[in-house]
């Protein structure tokens, strides 16, 4: 006698035709347009900056030392979000929740240096948003992808909640798979303003 297997529509619907899972290919989509969208923005520092060359000398407002360490920190917790993602695949709640927690306190002291960055600047730079061309395009740049972060943030402290809650296990791990894909990508945005915002104001060509 033959048995019939038939698959499980919700398995099915978990997976697309590229054999990625839904989850992860919208989230894909949505970074391939945020990529632009921050290209945009980027560029269009960039060419502010070289027209305007003038309006203001940025090393002199900048505390580089500052945007370093805190830029570290953020570039680090990349580290704990993909262990994070290992260990939610493998089941293993404690250290899950050790290194959700380890990157939430990696973007919340970005944060607060961001945070303590933009009120040194106003009040102690007078760089303000309105000030001139550099001010409008950096605080808008940068302001946004701190918004990114505290997003993510948000939504790994949503995780960490949830990993507590009855019946959360391996199954879950694709949630945090897809807003790991999220963290990553806004670790590897901040590399690039850090180095076309930031740094290349020190070089000298």
């Amino acid at each position: 006698m033959s048995h019939s297997t038939t698959a499980d529509p919700l398995e099915e619907l978990k997976q697309t035709n590229t054999g990625i899972e839904n989850k992860k290919l919208a989230m894909w989509a949505f970074l391939a347009s945020d990529c632009m969208f921050f290209g945009t923005l980027i560029s269009t520092h960039l060419i502010y900056r070289r027209v305007y060359a003038d309006v203001v000398d940025p090393t002199q407002i900048f505390d580089i030392e500052l945007t370093g360490i805190s830029s570290f920190v953020l570039l680090a917790s990349s580290f704990s979000m993909a262990l994070a993602v290992s260990s939610a695949h493998k089941g293993n709640m404690l250290l899950t929740r050790l290194a959700l927690s380890a990157t939430i306190f990696g973007g919340l002291v970005f944060l607060g240096g961001q945070v303590y960055e933009f009120s040194h600047f106003v009040h102690e730079k007078g760089l303000t948003l309105d000030g001139n061309i550099f001010g409008s395009s950096f605080y808008l740049l940068t302001g946004t992808h701190g918004t990114h972060v505290a997003i993510g943030v948000l939504w790994l402290i949503s995780h960490l909640v949830h990993t507590f809650t009855p019946g959360h296990g391996r199954q879950n791990a694709l949630d945090i798979e897809s807003t790991g894909l999220y963290w990553h990508f806004v670790d590897i945005v901040w590399i690039v303003i850090f180095t076309a915002v930031y740094l290349v104001e020190y070089l000298h060509f």
